[in-house]
């Protein structure tokens, strides 16, 4: 998800999602509403209000809708969790995460939401892909954007759903965008971008998960599993960026300008 995030230009969107769908967390919270189902509804609608009022009213940009619609829905969930005399585990969990308190039932969510996700990017590569690089020109040759753009909303929100209960609101769109970042940074390709990324993603949460274990461990201090994923990641990001500088200064060439152009070739 986030390697079509970061091409797109949507990074404030994973972000800004990720703090709506608290919001739809806290109004299943007091309507009795599942969880997942209610979260999941709530951050889709959002994604798709946030597309219409851009495309309705050009005047506004899309980071200022996305900026009015997802403040409003955090603060909302604020609203409702102060306004209760009791806080559940779920709306801990979905705020601050809880990586070592991941249950059965959401470990098998976050399964199923990865499979579904890999299997409709595998069979709608092409339309991604061309609909990622240029919407208007994947429009007239036929591509039905606007469906793309509602799938990948779907996709998104649910992804975000099911990691909110392991990262947190406040700490998932590093997650999320990070890796895809650093994959951009070493390659001009979009398959291999899409490989780095998920192993980069995988290697940040192992050793993160296990700098926060010997953190602890020496009793030096104790450091949150989700903040060391995060950090760890973070510090990954600032050397890759500082190596390709200094790669690029020693005249092997750049990355970023060359991957648009793989779109035509992968579309043939």
């Amino acid at each position: 998800m986030g390697v079509y995030i970061v091409l797109r230009g949507m990074a404030y969107l994973g972000h800004g999602l990720s703090h709506a769908i608290f919001g739809g967390a806290a109004v299943s919270f007091i309507m009795s509403i599942n969880f997942y189902l209610g979260a999941t509804a709530w951050g889709f609608l959002s994604a798709l209000l946030v597309t219409w009022i851009t495309r309705k009213n050009p005047t506004i940009r899309s980071d200022a809708s996305i900026g009015i619609i997802t403040t409003a829905s955090f603060a909302l969930g604020v609203a409702i969790i102060s306004s209760q005399r009791r806080f559940t585990r779920d709306l801990d969990a979905a705020l601050w995460g809880s990586v070592l308190g991941v249950q059965v039932e959401e470990l098998l969510a976050i399964t199923a939401v990865a499979f579904v996700v890999a299997l409709v990017f595998f069979l709608g590569y092409k339309l991604f892909l061309f609909a990622t690089f240029d919407a208007e020109v994947a429009q007239f040759y036929g591509v039905p954007t606007g469906w793309v753009d509602t799938v990948f909303s779907l996709m998104l929100a649910a992804s975000i759903v099911v990691s909110m209960q392991v990262l947190g609101v406040l700490m998932i769109a590093a997650a999320i965008v990070i890796p895809p970042i650093v994959a951009r940074l070493l390659t001009n390709s979009f398959r291999h971008m899409a490989m780095l990324s998920t192993g980069i993603g995988i290697t940040c949460a192992v050793l993160g998960l296990y700098i926060s274990y010997l953190i602890e461990l020496t009793q030096a201090a104790k450091v949150s599993p989700g903040p060391s994923v995060v950090l760890f990641s973070s510090a990954l990001f600032v050397i890759t960026l500082v190596w390709t500088r200094l790669r690029s200064r020693l005249g092997h060439g750049g990355t970023l300008e060359r991957l648009p152009r793989e779109s035509g070739s992968a579309l043939e």
